[in-house]
């Protein structure tokens, strides 16, 4: 039966009063006065209404449920003698004629307290997420989801670009994380493979023609939870554009972005196009990270030569040396120890510092090392009174990494540092083709295989006749920054066989391995592929970032846990044996039943 309502419950305001009306919801909460009069606050989608029990009729039915049951409520709309003026609704109140139960709760105690459910465990939280949902807090997340998902959509669409999608079961490809993995029936001992992203689908469809492609897209990776990445599922959208360049993505992504995260963000500042680019290798060495929160103003330099000849063992020949400057840091020795250590779990190397004084001495921490050598490090770092200079020593990369870690966090620790309320959107660019694997040894496709190098086939034969290292070969790759946040690695595709061939016998493989692992890909180039170019944006991490949460868990409707498990469903699950009969799969061993 249709459950028909007149207003909803934040619809009504001071002009109503008089009016018979009739609301539904879930009683939220019920404030007994005496024996035959109560407050009852009826919630909805919208919002909240207050109910005067006024009559000993009313009053049975309202003790006769629990707390979060649903009901129809009709009555008289008047004004409150003692108004709310922080609630919408809070100069009116509805004395009810009738109640209607239309969905008992069955139960006295709640798991928690709705209005406070994200104060629960999580655990908790997750299990009964139908009920977390229904606070408001909570559910304002999905509704900005929601919000943010239509609204780039509708971008994308005003920018010439259709709306594919792409499929769901697939084969297997080897693009970086462990692939889910689904039995095919008709095909005993074979597989399909939820995509990891439809990064070859939509490169396709630039082959077949289409010159603008996005779609909100569903990726499936084995992978493990952290702050910002959900494990199992996520969302992109993601877009591929024929006969285009990075700088035709960059123009796409710079006009769509800025007016949804000033529209719908915690913060109403968002950068400008065009935005800031930052070559990989400048990143590393001005941010220590090649995804730098540039509302931060800290910086890191190098001191390894200010350094070289002390005798002291993070300083030995062959380390890199890498410092951040903090100007008038007040941290106590004891606030200072604490971002030390917390930067150590980070990182996993533990940090060293010292600082400039009063006297205009180097003080505290690593400093009596350096006392030989203090006006030339004072020189040479703009040290002045106050100055804590935290110091990273290592292997090149591994102290760069250090550094940055420390960037971030005393930039967000000492006050002053950190221009926390905007949105600040950077372009990382120029990433290295290749690498040198730390096991192997040998020389490895740094990050994605099919990006165009630049300077195309004529920086690969260079390097396979020895006039350049491989290592200085860059790729035509950019990822997307927003504080701190990868949201998308993009590239220009290497479309041309010739060229694609190339860059994989650099690393010992050769056509006939391309044709393996990427048949449809490699096939379909061979007929004529326009020069393309793409990026996917997490919606997910975009959401995070405008709704200000600190955890990706927030802002997803059924999330799963740390551990890929759907409490709510209790995903993953046993199945029956015949079911495994079916797909002709036998089970060796099972830790957990």
């Amino acid at each position: 039966m249709m459950q028909s309502r007149t207003h909803n419950c934040n619809q009504l305001r001071i002009e109503n009063v008089g009016e018979k009306v009739k609301l539904v919801g879930w009683m939220e909460n019920v404030r007994e006065v005496g024996s035959n009069f109560a407050f009852v606050i009826l919630r909805d989608f919208y919002g909240t209404t207050q109910i005067v029990v006024e009559t000993e009729e009313m009053m049975n039915i309202i003790k006769s449920v629990n707390k979060e049951s649903t009901l129809r409520v009709t009555g008289l709309v008047r004004e409150r003698a003692s108004k709310n003026p922080k609630l919408p609704t809070g100069e009116i109140e509805v004395a009810p004629t009738a109640i209607e139960v239309l969905g008992r709760c069955r139960y006295h105690e709640l798991p928690f307290e709705i209005n406070r459910s994200r104060e629960a465990d999580e655990t908790q939280r997750l299990r009964y997420r139908y009920l977390d949902l229904r606070n408001p807090a909570v559910k304002k997340n999905i509704i900005l989801r929601c919000n943010v998902v239509a609204a780039l959509r509708e971008a994308m669409l005003r920018h010439g670009f259709l709306e594919i999608t792409t499929p769901i079961l697939t084969a297997s490809s080897p693009e970086g994380a462990r692939d889910y993995l689904v039995p095919a029936r008709k095909h005993p001992g074979k597989f399909y493979a939820l995509p990891q992203a439809p990064q070859q689908f939509k490169q396709l469809l630039m082959t077949a023609g289409f010159d603008r492609y996005f779609q909100i897209a569903p990726c499936f990776r084995d992978e493990d939870a952290r702050g910002d990445r959900s494990p199992g599922e996520f969302y992109q959208l993601d877009m591929e554009m024929a006969f285009a360049g990075q700088n035709d993505v960059f123009a796409i992504l710079e006009d769509v972005l800025p007016p949804i995260f000033a529209k719908y963000g915690t913060y109403s500042i968002a950068s400008d196009a065009p935005f800031r680019r930052i070559a990989y290798n400048d990143a590393m060495e001005t941010y220590g990270s090649d995804k730098p929160d540039l509302r931060i103003d800290l910086t890191v330099q190098d001191m390894t030569a200010l350094v070289a000849g002390i005798d002291f063992a993070p300083f030995a020949s062959g380390n890199t040396v890498k410092a951040v400057v903090v100007s008038d840091c007040k941290l106590a020795r004891k606030a200072i120890d604490k971002v030390m250590a917390d930067i150590e779990v980070q990182a996993g190397s533990r940090p060293m510092w010292f600082r400039l004084d009063e006297s205009g001495a180097l003080v505290g921490g690593i400093s009596k090392f350096l006392q030989d050598r203090q006006q030339a490090i004072i020189d040479a770092l703009g040290l002045t009174v106050g100055c804590l200079v935290c110091v990273s020593a290592g292997k090149k990369l591994a102290a760069q990494k250090t550094a940055g870690v420390i960037r971030n966090k005393l930039g967000a620790a000492v006050p002053g540092h950190m221009e926390r309320e905007r949105y600040e959107f950077c372009w990382i660019v120029d990433f290295p083709m290749y690498e040198i694997g730390e096991e192997s040894g040998e020389l490895e496709f740094c990050h994605n295989p099919f990006s165009m190098p630049s300077g195309g086939l004529d920086v690969l034969l260079k390097a396979e006749a020895g006039e350049i290292d491989p290592l200085t070969i860059t790729a035509d790759q950019y990822d997307l920054v927003c504080n701190g946040v990868e949201l998308s690695s993009g590239a220009v595709r290497n479309h041309d066989p010739d060229i694609m061939i190339k860059a994989f016998e650099l690393v010992k493989l050769g056509e006939d391995d391309v044709k393996a692992k990427f048949p449809a890909m490699y096939n379909a180039f061979c007929y004529g592929a326009p020069p393309h170019a793409g990026i996917a944006p997490g919606v997910d991490r975009m959401v995070m970032l405008l709704a200000g949460e600190d955890s990706i868990r927030e802002i997803i409707p059924f999330p799963m846990n740390k551990n890929a498990q759907d409490l709510m469903m209790g995903a993953p699950s046993v199945v029956e044996q015949k079911q495994l009969d079916e797909l002709n799969i036998q089970i060796k061993s099972t830790v957990e039943q």
